[in-house]
């Protein structure tokens, strides 16, 4: 999941845009890039006034001529891109230990990046390099292409659940309960996202922009605390919580502007998998909420999940719709008296 890069300089042309569109060719990392920058030697310290004159030479001899500075060290933290902590520079180019080509086309995302542009998802080869280097070396080269299509698509759907929370709390918690207030379902028709609540494109607020995606990170091996509450639940009541945890977690850092400015929101998503559909084809949930790193995000939470559950249980829908039965036979009743009187 997320393997999303920064890079934005395909070398072979571009194809259409997503939903699943696909840009081409191999990408270098921005100009802007700290992996672009030589680390800077540190300043001679200064010997202070007063103290002693006499400096201790750096090696046994003091007649040793001067040594040139060796270069820094070029780790695995270095080679990695801050945006995604995935590898920044990745070759395109078919392993050695391939035994058959992958596409060396990239996927366009519909997810904005901090500059307006579109984050690009890895190629196939790039995908099985990477997991090459990472160690995965007994990958099958021909499941490839299906990871990256299942990589793309739980990205997006991940994307199109965020969205789903900006629209609503973009403009803050006031406004956020006004649309909440009647439920999921009322709340996609006032956004225009009824037909399809998981749109990723669609943004009705002109006059605040629509949120960008400004980096994220995978935290597979940190379960957040929703997820063990599950599991413990799960393991009390088998019948009604039992779920395999999730396979993988990522945080997602979204820049949300409004009236008042433009702040970072973290986002928190677990990935489950789901049980397969009868014909084969896997299952996947995401559990995708702000994270509690203060009040506005419990608030978020509580607003959405709360009153969405109030509407639901307090029978808000059969409201709504005894009152548009009775207006209905109002009107039709003050057209009975409307046509005695003609009469």
């Amino acid at each position: 999941m997320g393997w999303f890069w920064a890079d934005t300089a395909p070398s072979a042309p571009a194809a259409p845009v997503a939903p699943h569109p696909m840009p081409r060719g191999n990408m270098e990392p921005p100009p802007s890039c700290p992996m672009h920058k030589k680390a800077t030697p540190p300043a001679k310290a200064e010997v202070p006034a007063g103290a002693c004159p006499y400096v201790p030479p750096s090696t046994s001899s003091d007649a040793s001529p001067p040594t040139a500075t060796a270069p820094p060290k070029q780790g695995l933290l270095s080679r990695l891109n801050p945006l995604n902590n995935m590898f920044a520079e990745l070759d395109n180019s078919r392993s050695d230990i391939q035994t058959q080509d992958l596409p060396l086309s990239r996927e366009s995302s519909t997810i904005p990046k901090a500059d307006g542009s579109l984050w690009e998802y890895p190629s196939p080869q790039q995908m099985y390099n990477a997991m090459l280097r990472k160690g995965y070396t007994d990958t099958p080269v021909d499941a490839v292409e299906s990871m990256v299509s299942v990589h793309n698509f739980l990205n997006e759907g991940a994307w199109a659940e965020i969205m789903g929370w900006e629209r609503r709390f973009s403009r803050g918690l006031v406004d956020g309960y006004k649309i909440c207030k009647q439920g999921e379902e009322r709340a996609n028709h006032m956004l225009g996202t009824a037909e399809n609540p998981f749109d990723t494109t669609t943004w009705k607020d002109a006059d605040i922009p629509p949120p960008k995606l400004l980096r994220f990170t995978g935290r597979p091996t940190e379960p957040t605390p929703k997820s063990q509450i599950l599991q413990w639940a799960g393991w009390a009541f088998p019948e009604k919580y039992g779920t395999a945890p999730p396979f993988d977690r990522h945080d997602w850092f979204v820049e949300r502007c409004n009236q008042k400015g433009c702040k970072e929101i973290r986002y928190v998503i677990d990935y489950y998998e789901g049980a397969p559909e009868p014909t084969g084809e896997p299952v996947f949930f995401l559990d995708v909420r702000p994270a509690i790193d203060g009040p506005t995000g419990a608030g978020e939470r509580i607003v959405r999940w709360g009153t969405d559950v109030f509407w639901r249980a307090s029978g808000g829908e059969a409201r709504i719709l005894k009152k548009v039965e009775d207006a209905r036979r109002e009107r039709e009743e003050l057209e009975r008296m409307g046509r005695r009187q003609y009469n």
